[in-house]
């Protein structure tokens, strides 16, 4: 298995030409907003482009999965799966005189919407200082078992981003085999994602892929 890539021009294509949906500037200003943080994001292997691996992938995998499973698909799941990981990189924005104005939280809906906002905000990471624990590692599995309970209880288009996410980011880790991550993925699947596919509302869909990216990163633990 290679590195999955697509370009931007793949991802217009998708929306224009697979899903039927007009680009407009809701979805124009969700690439912009993610080319302004992302442009120079390089990925764990410190040579792939985070847009091109990552953010374009994501998006076209979670629309592919909605015309696939005939789920309704608007440009609210488009944005969403574009600007998925905005809020962990909120401190980049260099150039964006609103955000720095009233905060970026405040920025981010204004110009999203609280329905954005909102998938944003769960699949956020929380700072570990916000957990309590003795150590790190006991704080890590508090976060761990917090983030677990929200997906849980999130919907149908979190659940979706989120799987398609951790998806991108297992293939991703297993052709480079970044040793620490490889260990923290293959714990986390065993502990919640594979479950997590077929937990309501089952996407069976997703079982056998996050299977098979968990058997690939086990794999490669046992022969380094």
């Amino acid at each position: 298995m290679s590195i999955v890539s697509a370009t931007k021009e793949d991802l217009l294509n998708t929306i224009e030409n697979e899903a039927k949906i007009r680009i407009d500037s809701f979805v124009e200003s969700a690439i912009e907003l993610v080319e302004e943080l992302h442009s120079d994001v390089k990925r764990e292997d410190e040579k792939s482009s985070f847009l091109e691996t990552h953010v374009w992938p994501v998006t076209i995998d979670v629309i592919q999965h909605y015309q696939k499973a005939h789920k309704l698909l608007t440009t609210l799941q488009i944005v969403s799966s574009i600007v998925h990981d905005v809020m962990e990189d909120n401190e980049k924005i260099l150039d964006l005189n609103t955000s720095k104005a009233y905060g970026f939280d405040a920025y981010f809906k204004h110009r999203f919407g609280d329905y954005v906002f909102n998938v944003a905000t769960i699949l956020k990471t929380k700072p570990l200082e916000n957990y309590f624990g003795t150590n790190n590692e006991e704080k890590q599995t508090a976060r761990f078992f917090d983030y677990c309970t929200s997906l849980i209880k999130s919907d149908y288009d979190v659940k979706i981003i989120k799987l398609c996410d951790r998806l991108n980011n297992m293939n991703f880790i297993s052709q480079i085999s970044v040793q620490e991550k490889t260990q923290r993925y293959l714990r986390e699947s065993e502990d919640f994602y594979i479950a997590f596919s077929i937990l309501p509302p089952t996407v069976s869909e997703f079982y056998p892929k996050m299977r098979q990216a968990y058997d690939e990163l086990k794999s490669i633990k046992v022969s380094v």
